[in-house]
Formats: structure tokens, sequence, C-alpha cells
């Protein structure tokens, strides 16, 4: 068990909150830019039949939206440890 540890596969126990909420945001980031990347594809997909009909701007905006949703999983990744320390303001872990 003791070699598992050391490898990175178990969690110490004595991990900080801090910590652990760094890398559950990293997670979050990291599944919220996969769940986007397929809704950008389709985004693309549909808004590029409906701009050559001449539907205007309506057809763009689950495109924007899903650029939106990756671009707040990549800040989550980025700035993970600063949005850590916002949530734990008074802790000093």
């Amino acid at each position: 068990m003791a070699q598992l540890s050391t490898l990175g596969i178990l969690a110490a126990p004595f991990m900080k909150s801090k910590q652990l909420a760094n890398v559950l945001i990293k997670i979050l980031g990291l599944s919220v830019i996969v769940h986007g990347t397929p809704t950008i594809v389709m985004g693309f997909i549909s808004a590029l039949p409906a701009a050559r009909a001449g539907a205007g701007f309506g057809a763009w905006i689950y495109l924007l939206s899903s650029v939106a949703v990756v671009v707040i999983g990549l800040f989550l990744i980025i700035q993970s440890r600063a949005v850590a320390d916002f949530l734990f303001k008074g802790d000093d872990e």
C-alpha cells in the first residue's frame, strides 16, 4: 500500500483542504471542456447552413454559448489555485 501512495495513485490522508479543492476544481474544469468541445462542433455544423440561408445572428447563439462554456472550463483549470484561495479565504491551510 505504501508503494501505491508514493506513486501518487492513492491520495495521502494528510492532504490539505485547499490542495484538494485545487485538484477538484481542475477536474471540474476538465469535465466542462470535455462537455463543451462536442457542442462547439455541433454548433458550428448547425450554424453554418443557417448562415448560408440568411438566418442571421440567432443561429450563432448556440455556438457562442458553447465557446463560453469551454472558456469557463479553461479558466477553472488555469486559475484553480486562485479559485481555491477565494473559496477558503479564512483557512491557513
